[in-house]
């Protein structure tokens, strides 16, 4: 059966122009056309859309589709299984809404009604949360979940916040011990799920009402990487020369906001047991050399010594949501990895 591009895109809810972009690009091109030149889609590539809706609806760029289509392939049945884990998520956090209206239509029904300021600022937090987390991952993340340690942060805040409005700067070791104490709590207090940590920084970051209730805003959240930073840098300056430190101090802090969803997306391939040696794998390892070797550098002998500083000196995994077995598994996927590209 042969589909006109106005009927694919009728039938699949994507637009004409869409499907001509794809086609543009390389992406998905017809099996067929008319003697009139018309595009004809058959049954075969309806696989290869398929791949690219799903893919796109995981948020990956139109050009990270193509690279991802153009390496080994990834059988369609496990794109249709992650999305299946998705739409369940999405389907448990609107049952978890629905519960949660149908408790307060009850109090309302009763007479029962919180304070006006308390009642809106709960169900803007409560519909916040639910958009980026289930019911069960809210309660795996104290931070979230434990008045405790809900004013365990309140105290930190205040206190990194008094730090800084005092003019303490990144380099001080004060600064530095605050922002080392802040990412150790964010690993115990999400659980030390990387996947987590990455959703809660997306929260932070696309709403503002998650910045004014937690009082952390986009510059302090500044200071505190920027501190970080410089005592993980301050713990690598025994390791180095003049030179190799000087490069350090001038990238590390370059490319930092790539590595939560990097360190996410490799703890998701070990919960999965997925092997190193899956294609997908060796991607993320790819990924992972390149931003080490953006701050590291290209030469063996100096990269041989980053290694030995983690290997020396333990302060430098507090924090990092990155540990042992993590470092052991992408090193079997970067032994791969240097096969396919002797000297990398």
């Amino acid at each position: 059966m042969l589909l006109k591009i106005g009927e694919l895109a009728r039938l699949t809810g994507l637009t004409i122009r869409t499907l001509h972009h794809y086609d543009s690009i390389g992406l998905l091109s017809p099996s067929a056309r008319t003697q009139a030149g018309y595009r004809l889609y058959q049954h075969g590539d309806m696989d290869r859309l398929h791949r690219i809706m799903a893919l796109r609806k995981f948020g990956l760029s139109l050009a990270d589709i193509a690279h991802a289509l153009a390496g080994p392939d990834l059988p369609l049945s496990s794109i249709v299984a992650r999305q299946i884990a998705m739409l369940e998520r999405q389907i448990a956090q609107a049952s978890t809404l629905r519960v949660r209206l149908r408790t307060l239509q009850a109090q309302l029904a009763q007479g029962q009604a919180p304070e006006l300021a308390e009642w809106l600022t709960t169900m803007e937090l409560m519909t916040m949360y639910d958009k980026y987390f289930t019911q069960e991952e809210l309660q795996r993340m104290p931070l979230l979940s434990d008045a405790a340690v809900e004013q365990e942060w309140k105290e930190l805040v205040a206190r990194v916040r008094a730090a800084r409005d005092a003019g303490a700067n990144p380099n001080d070791a004060q600064a530095q011990a605050l922002a080392t104490e802040w990412m150790v709590k964010l690993v115990r207090d999400t659980g030390a799920h990387p996947g987590l940590f990455a959703r809660l920084n997306s929260m932070h970051e696309q709403e503002p009402s998650m910045q004014a209730t937690t009082s952390i805003d986009a510059e302090l959240m500044q200071f505190i990487l920027a501190a970080f930073n410089a005592s993980r840098m301050a713990l690598y300056r025994p390791f180095l020369d003049e030179q190799e430190y000087a490069h350090l101090v001038a990238n590390y802090g370059k490319r930092s906001g790539e590595w939560p969803a990097l360190i996410a997306a490799v703890r998701a391939a070990i919960d999965a047991r997925t092997p190193p040696t899956d294609p997908a794998v060796l991607q993320l390892a790819r990924q992972w050399l390149e931003l080490f070797r953006s701050y590291a550098g290209t030469d063996p002998a100096t990269q041989l010594k980053f290694r030995q500083a983690h290997q020396q000196e333990p302060r430098l995994m507090e924090g990092s949501f990155v540990d042992g077995a993590m470092l052991q598994y992408l090193g079997a996927a970067m032994a791969v990895v240097a096969q396919e590209r002797p000297g990398a």
